[in-house]
């Protein structure tokens, strides 16, 4: 079996990308919505891959590794990554999960991600009634995520912090700076808020910048430890960042009983190893769709494993090609692993144009991990080609 093209179009909000072989068999690969400018960086790929047999999965991908970088660069590669596990698995008539050496769990954990109550108003009472939809959501969430700080509009409340308020992205290291005491005390009582109303029943993850500084972030962690809260997420530094900080965070993570997590942004296992190895956080958080696919993200939690280190895999704008390579990935990983970060069809009708995926697709907070070949999910094609833009007509052909 050769590769005979490699092809990219955006479907709704999500980029798809196909690696076609000559036995009539092709393999799908997501990219975040977020990043519709990728689709040149992924056609550049091409040129690489033709020719090579898609089943030799780690030899195509020593060729094209090294064209990517830190978020959002590492997401063509991570894309192609992904279609090519998903070609070997129906080549060998077997679900991605038996590739990777076999499942360990029936299901797997979600939370909620891209399903979350929107927020205009970011006081207490607001925060309490966010988490108060996601309990009554009909997932039957377990854990529940939710930004707050810099990684929310709380950040643009008067006061909050000492640094300069600029304009930009809603989240991310444009704002950043020491917090006032007006405004630790102000996201402390947010996050009692919230925990008032999820009790013990629910676990409560809290998306958190990046934009502190080190004196905040001890701060804060300290100030929740009785509220036992299952991870600060990207404290000082992470999303587009494109570096770790490693040594930084193990201060904070030494500082404090609270976990702090953080990797969303990093590309590949080797930009992992001061924080595995160093102990610098307790949660890890790679995103498949960014880290250079899911072969890479296994490797990672392995070894995070070994150091004690725990998993929660990063996926909020992976869409319904993403959320079905997480499953497959998530259900052979080791029991470091607490659960993957949902991602959801952007728009609705995603939900009509691909096959496969159980209904409802999550229940109790869990998702069965299914049996078909690859991903298990296939495009109904004569749906799917009504949404194709002009210039990306013969995708399907």
């Amino acid at each position: 079996m050769k590769i005979v093209d490699l092809r990219c179009a955006l479907l709704g909000e999500n980029l798809v990308v196909r690696v076609v072989s000559d036995a009539g068999l092709s393999g799908w690969g997501p990219v975040e919505h977020t990043k519709p400018y990728l689709k040149s960086f992924v056609l550049l790929l091409r040129e690489e891959i033709v020719g090579e047999d898609p089943t030799n999965v780690e030899r195509v991908m020593l060729k094209i590794r090294p064209r990517g970088a830190f978020k959002p660069w590492g997401a063509a590669v991570s894309a192609v990554e992904i279609a090519l596990w998903d070609l070997a698995g129906k080549a060998a008539g077997v679900p991605i999960y038996k590739l990777l050496g076999g499942k360990v769990r029936d299901r797997v954990r979600v939370y909620n991600g891209a399903i979350r109550a929107p927020m205009t108003r970011f006081e207490p009472e607001d925060y309490a009634d966010s988490v108060r939809a996601m309990k009554a959501a009909p997932q039957g969430f377990t854990i529940v995520k939710q930004g707050i700080g810099f990684h929310s509009g709380m950040k643009l409340r008067p006061g909050f912090h000492y640094g300069e308020k600029r304009a930009g992205a809603f989240h991310g290291w444009l704002d950043r700076g020491l917090m006032t005491e007006r405004g630790l005390k102000h996201l402390v009582a947010c996050v009692a808020a919230m925990k008032e109303v999820l009790g013990d029943e629910i676990g409560l993850a809290l998306d958190c910048g990046p934009g502190m500084v080190v004196s905040d972030a001890i701060r804060l962690g300290r100030a929740l430890e009785p509220m036992n809260i299952l991870w600060l997420e990207d404290m000082l530094s992470g999303d587009y960042i494109p570096f770790v900080n490693a040594d930084v965070y193990r201060e904070v993570t030494r500082a404090t009983s609270t976990p702090v997590h953080t990797g969303e942004q990093i590309y590949l296992r080797q930009n992992f190893k001061q924080l595995i190895e160093g102990h610098a956080v307790r949660v890890v958080g790679p995103d498949p769709c960014d880290v250079g696919g899911i072969a890479e993200l296994k490797w990672i939690a392995e070894y995070a494993d070994l150091h004690g280190v725990l998993i929660a895999p990063h996926g909020i704008a992976n869409g319904l090609l993403g959320l079905a390579a997480l499953v497959q990935v998530c259900a052979t990983l080791p029991d470091n692993y607490i659960a993957f970060e949902l991602p959801w069809g952007r728009p609705d009708w995603w939900h009509d144009i691909l096959v496969g995926l159980p209904a409802p697709i999550v229940e109790d907070g869990f998702i069965e991990v299914w049996d078909r070949p690859g991903l298990g999910v296939e495009f109904d094609v004569g749906k799917a080609q009504r949404y194709l833009p002009e210039e990306d007509a013969g995708f399907f052909d």
